[in-house]
């Protein structure tokens, strides 16, 4: 790699970093619902999911960089979608962690923005 390129990939690294997103209001609310059901059930998510759910229940900004682990999270965790994961009586722990990450609202947002913004999508 040329020392031009080199400088021009730092750049686009840089300003990707820069760049932030607010997320949309329907994935804070699935957020939200996602932190109440763990709360309620004691299961479901990991600390990390936990973090993700509190900046999106309150709508703080995301960088381009959790988009994209947003992304690979939906997009591993697709297969959890088993019938009945949703119970209102007994959600399932995929379930109560899908939401944490901002449900199909997220899904839908984060991976729109991966489409649009990434190099690797």
């Amino acid at each position: 790699m040329e020392l031009g390129d080199f400088l021009g990939a730092l750049a686009v690294i840089k300003a990707s970093r820069a760049i932030t997103f607010k997320p949309p209001k329907s994935a804070a609310i699935a957020a939200a619902r996602g932190l109440e059901l763990r709360k309620r059930f004691g299961r479901g998510g990991t600390p990390v999911g936990v973090a993700r759910a509190v900046q999106l229940k309150n709508r703080r900004a995301v960088s381009l960089n959790t988009i994209g682990r947003m992304y690979s999270y939906f997009s591993r965790h697709a297969v959890d979608r088993l019938p009945g994961w949703n119970d209102p009586k007994r959600p399932s722990n995929g379930f109560i962690a899908w939401l944490l990450w901002g449900g199909d609202p997220g899904r839908v947002w984060a991976t729109a923005i991966w489409k649009r913004f990434s190099r690797n999508a």
